[in-house]
């Protein structure tokens, strides 16, 4: 039995999820806890290992009977030394989770960011071997992606690659000067679409959306999706534009890295997928040169969330060697 189970931790600004997935990669158990940061990141880390060992406890297995246990932040992490530059979202900066994770597992922990690790596991289980240079992008509360050139995780000088949300554009995917800039998360990200349907519903626009006009009530990618399909001119206006930033961006990106293939996810892609699929290609078409994006595939993942879980076996491969 030793060795044949991976745990994967898949670390959310409002859920940590844990999985367990044995030598066959499947998913055999899940347990899900909230994110609680009030009370610092050590209390956090303790509840994790404590929802991992009840993991284990839930699946009758031993911790000797694990491989690795990997974690997905979302921030930028050092994954050789396991040190959290920043977390926005989690209001952590400078902390070793790897070194606190270790206090609580005897097998090796493995950290990575979540979008990476969601590439990774999305490059191993969904992608053909012909598959060399992709970004693999998640659209949801933010927006960030994974850089894979020559079939190889990209990470960057300072482990910083991928932050496309950061990047400075219009409304309408241009890039600007930062004097007059908006980031590329704030244009088209769940949170941007959701901040211009509650100014519009504000201004009694119609929509069936006008229960959520309140600040308070949280208007999530399942409602917009319903939007949507009921053609609300509200969801259609802002999700519409929203698709066509992201396929801007997506166009000059492909001209500067040559790839050869998108991948889409999140939870805005996996809610919308088939309005906005089609939006986001016709804009990267509008873009890109047409050299180097006539045989670029644009896919969204099947993998769903599930994809980081599958990440923290791609993980273990690459450094359990």
């Amino acid at each position: 039995m030793n060795n044949k189970f991976t745990v994967t931790i898949d670390l959310g600004g409002t859920k940590v999820l844990s999985a367990l997935l044995n030598s066959q990669n499947e998913i055999v158990g899940r347990v899900k806890i909230a994110t609680d940061i009030k009370r610092g990141a050590d209390f956090l880390v303790d509840n994790i290992g404590e929802s991992v060992r009840q993991l284990i406890q839930e699946n009758s297995i031993k911790e000797n009977d694990i491989r690795a246990v990997s974690m997905g932040v979302p921030g930028t992490v050092n994954p050789f030394t396991g040190l959290i530059g920043n977390a926005p979202n989690l209001g952590i900066s400078n902390y070793n989770i790897k070194d606190a994770l270790k206090r609580h597992f005897t097998a090796p922990v493995l950290i990575e960011n979540d979008v990476n690790l969601a590439g990774l596991g999305i490059q191993k289980f969904e992608m053909e071997k012909d598959v060399k240079n992709m970004i693999v992008v998640f659209i949801g509360t933010g927006i960030g992606s994974a850089l894979f050139f020559d079939g190889k995780l990209y990470r960057g000088s300072s482990f910083f690659a991928g932050e496309i949300g950061h990047m400075l554009v219009d409304s309408n995917g241009g890039f600007l000067k930062k004097k007059k800039s908006s980031t590329f998360e704030n244009a088209a990200s769940r949170t941007a679409i959701v901040r211009k349907i509650k100014k519009d519903l504000a201004k009694d626009k119609p929509s069936i959306l006008n229960e959520y006009s309140s600040p308070n009530k949280a208007l999530k990618s399942r409602a917009l999706s319903e939007a949507i399909e009921k053609k609300d001119p509200l969801a259609v206006k802002h999700i519409g534009k929203a698709a066509r930033t992201i396929g801007t961006v997506l166009g000059s990106i492909t001209t500067l890295l040559n790839i050869d293939t998108i991948v889409l996810g999140g939870g805005v892609i996996e809610a919308m997928e088939k309005f906005m699929v089609p939006r986001i290609t016709e804009a990267y078409n509008e873009s890109v040169l047409p050299e180097p994006g006539k045989d670029v595939k644009i896919i969204a993942t099947k993998l769903g969330d599930d994809a980081a879980l599958y990440g923290g076996i791609a993980l273990a491969d690459e450094f359990l060697v």
